[in-house]
């Protein structure tokens, strides 16, 4: 059977939390396939908030959410994740059920592979996802240490998750150990207080 992909492990973490009617934000809507994942998961009544730098990402997106029906009220922000708090309504703020991460860079034939999430904007993004989530809900953050960028983001995200009062959020990895520079999952829980 083998075990699951990051990615599935990431879908399933977020499945569990959100439910139909619910919120939730993918801070690096890419391809859009965590978008879509989302809206659906969320159905017609739910709201997702999508991020992202590139028109390209945006508009991928756009096209995978067009060929479905019966999914949440998608918003779609051309604009870098870190400005979640303030681009989102403030009467969504700590209701969000899931917030998901996929970093790296677009992988499209087309895109530019030289523009990447840093942490610079990622650090900022996740103290405010953690904010945004409601108690019980869910960040998800897929690590991509194989690229150029993507292994001095990974020990940064990693020190900021692994520093979090345990009262605050419960962090977890999830990762292949034979490969270095694979791809891996860290998930944050949020506790009631922060």
């Amino acid at each position: 059977m083998g075990f699951l992909s990051v990615l599935s492990f990431a879908h399933k973490l977020a499945a569990e939390r959100l439910k139909p009617g619910g919120i939730a934000i993918d801070a690096t809507a890419g391809t859009g396939a965590d978008t879509l994942f989302l809206a659906r998961t969320a159905g017609n009544r739910g709201r997702v908030f999508a991020f992202d730098i590139q028109e390209e990402a945006l508009a991928l997106t756009r096209q995978r959410l067009a060929k479905e029906d019966m999914l949440a009220e998608v918003t779609l922000f051309h604009g870098s994740h870190d400005r979640m708090k303030s681009l989102i309504p403030a009467s969504y703020q700590g209701k969000a059920s899931v917030v998901m991460f996929n970093l790296g860079y677009l992988p499209s034939e087309t895109s530019d592979k030289t523009v990447i999430t840093s942490p610079d904007s990622t650090i900022p993004a996740l103290e405010a996802a953690l904010e945004m989530l409601a108690p019980g809900g869910v960040i998800t953050i897929v690590l991509y240490p194989g690229h150029d960028g993507g292994s001095l983001e990974a020990a940064a995200v990693e020190a900021w998750a692994s520093s979090l009062p345990q009262r605050s959020a419960q962090a977890v990895m999830y990762r292949g150990i034979q490969r270095p520079d694979a791809p891996y999952l860290i998930a944050l829980e949020r506790k009631k207080t922060l």
